[in-house]
């Protein structure tokens, strides 16, 4: 497993240790033993690396990528490059069964570099001669997430600035119960690109989802302002120009933020059969809300 450090990889291993799952997880920092785990010292540009990790697997679980680097080169080394290097390690280790996480970003590869650069792992993974399955997340909340912590907070503040147009969410232990779950179906999800979500129809306006928000952080009313575009666009080359390679919205994240409609297409979910979501939403946030405040970041 690649991505085992990160927000749905520390997840995903989780649940595949209590499905009584070994896994064999890449780290670049030394890491505190575990048991159900064995750590490989490496990173996703050292082949011999990924060549350990990938002996004696069962399965190669792809989730580690990059998605706010300076450059174009950046992406394409930390998704596309990196993706054909894991794929390399699973072919010379023998392992046939390849889930990759990817993102709803890979549909809009003309959008942004992190898009770009998604859609050509895509297409690297499906080029193989693996018994491979793609999983599109979209918007992926819980404890631990610092890419919507903002969000929570603004929200319990009672004003929280938002795009415009819609979006799918899905919590992180949802996510990963569909990554492990695919990872031991060796039948319908093979070939198989899937979009899951919270199993909201049509997806959620953002600012519906902050007032859900609001909800789970018990406050009462919630002014959701939307940003137009070419405000989130400005922001990010400015936040380019102030902070530069440091930046956080840097025009790149910015067309992404401000595309329209991120919302899981209708149809594209894992057949039911092998996985539907079962926490529903508001709990999902409530739960991540009393993680926050217990970890003080609320």
């Amino acid at each position: 497993m690649t991505g085992a450090t990160g927000f749905v990889g520390r997840a995903t291993m989780a649940q595949a240790i209590a499905a009584g799952w070994h896994v064999r997880a890449l780290t670049r920092r030394p890491q505190d033993a575990r048991e159900g785990v064995t750590w490989i010292a490496g990173a996703l540009d050292d082949k011999d690396s990924l060549a350990r990790m990938a002996a004696g697997s069962d399965v190669v679980m792809h989730i580690a990528g990059v998605v706010n680097v300076p450059t174009r080169a950046d992406f394409e080394a930390g998704n596309a490059t990196a993706t054909a290097n894991v794929l390399e390690a699973a072919q010379g280790a023998g392992v046939s069964r390849f889930v990759h996480v990817s993102s709803l970003a890979a549909r809009e590869p003309d959008l942004s570099n992190y898009g770009w650069s998604k859609a050509r792992a895509e297409a690297v993974v499906e080029a193989s001669s693996l018994d491979w399955t793609i999983v599109r997340p979209p918007a992926v909340f819980g404890p631990g997430d610092t890419e919507m912590l903002d969000l929570f907070r603004m929200a319990q503040r009672g004003v929280a600035l938002v795009p415009p147009g819609r979006m799918s969410a899905i919590y992180v232990s949802e996510l990963a119960r569909l990554l492990v779950t695919v990872a031991a179906d060796h039948s319908v999800s093979i070939g198989q690109i899937y979009e899951p979500d919270d199993g909201t129809p049509a997806g959620w306006s953002y600012r519906s989802f902050a007032q859900a928000i609001g909800r789970a952080v018990e406050r009462a009313r919630v002014s959701a302002i939307p940003i137009p575009p070419i405000i989130l666009k400005t922001a990010g080359q400015l936040d380019k120009l102030v902070r530069r390679d440091n930046a956080k919205l840097t025009p790149d994240r910015a067309r992404y933020i401000a595309h329209p409609d991120w919302v899981a297409t209708e149809g594209a979910g894992p057949p039911v059969e092998l996985w539907k979501p079962e926490l529903e939403t508001g709990k999902a946030l409530a739960e991540t809300v009393s993680w926050y405040r217990r970890e003080g970041w609320l």
